[in-house]
């Protein structure tokens, strides 16, 4: 099972993770922040928020109750990684 294992606010909406199979980067999640409308994920505008989450069952966790699946995060990092593609289709993140 995949999992964060560390995670780091760096600046922005930018955070370094580190996942359990060795693999880290560091994610922007800017974009996805701004463009969906749920209220839950748009509160996240707020950088003092943002930067305010911890790491909870394997995953990042912020004060407002909103997590992100650690394969949703890994698939935002590497998913220009052609030795990832197949796990990404298992996961229904490509066709």
């Amino acid at each position: 099972m995949l999992a964060i294992v560390e995670a780091e606010y760096l600046d922005d909406y930018k955070i370094r993770l580190e996942f359990s199979d060795g693999r880290k980067g560091v994610v922007n999640l800017k974009e996805m922040i701004k463009s969906d409308h749920r209220p839950i994920v748009h509160q996240l505008e707020d950088l003092e928020l943002f930067k305010n989450f911890k790491l909870v069952h394997d995953t990042i966790s912020w004060p407002n109750d909103l997590d992100l699946a650690p394969e949703f995060l890994y698939f935002q990092l590497f998913k220009d990684n052609p030795e990832l593609k197949e796990q990404f289709q298992k996961w229904g993140y490509m066709a």
